[in-house]
């Protein structure tokens, strides 16, 4: 069992670390999608529109990607670094099961909002076809950036502070 359960945990670390795959000319929206998503801890919805006038890094992520779980801790520290600047990190996960994902943002005491995807808002921002996958928005609601994959917290912070500045 548990040689299964580590040869699927490099399976995923393999998949995840591969080069996005070429399926034509993926671009991320220039404007940030609305959206209304259910927040995991209250079950409220949280709407795109609450977010305005924030800069904002949106992830997508799951809680059986390693390379997500593995940027948890920095992105806690974005939060707490920048959120008192206007800033958000907003998770988008791809899960199916709320459950799940609730129970990692208790254990890993997430502290910024963490929603349930649908397909909807991951085809509304230009398509996510691996996790994670992030959008950097500036304030105005443009998408500046988009990061496939695992991103390092000082590449995050040199970006962002372009944009808060």
């Amino acid at each position: 069992m548990i040689r299964q359960i580590t040869i699927a945990v490099i399976f995923a670390w393999l998949i995840a670390l591969m080069p996005q795959p070429y399926v034509g000319d993926v671009k991320a929206a220039p404007k940030m999608p609305s959206f209304e998503l259910e927040d995991v801890v209250s079950g409220d919805p949280i709407s795109s529109s609450s977010f305005a006038g924030k800069s904002l890094l949106i992830t997508f992520w799951a809680t059986w990607c390693p390379p997500c779980i593995q940027e948890i801790p920095n992105l806690i520290k974005l939060q707490n670094e920048y959120g008192a600047n206007g800033f958000s990190v907003v998770a988008i996960s791809v899960d199916q099961e709320k459950g799940v994902v609730q129970k990692m943002v208790n254990r890993k005491e997430i502290n910024y909002p963490v929603m349930m995807a649908d397909k909807a808002v991951t085809r509304d921002f230009g398509g996510v076809y691996g996790i994670p996958t992030s959008f950097l928005v500036s304030k105005k609601g443009t998408v500046v950036k988009r990061y496939s994959g695992f991103i390092p917290h000082s590449v995050l912070v040199k970006d962002l502070q372009q944009i808060i500045n």
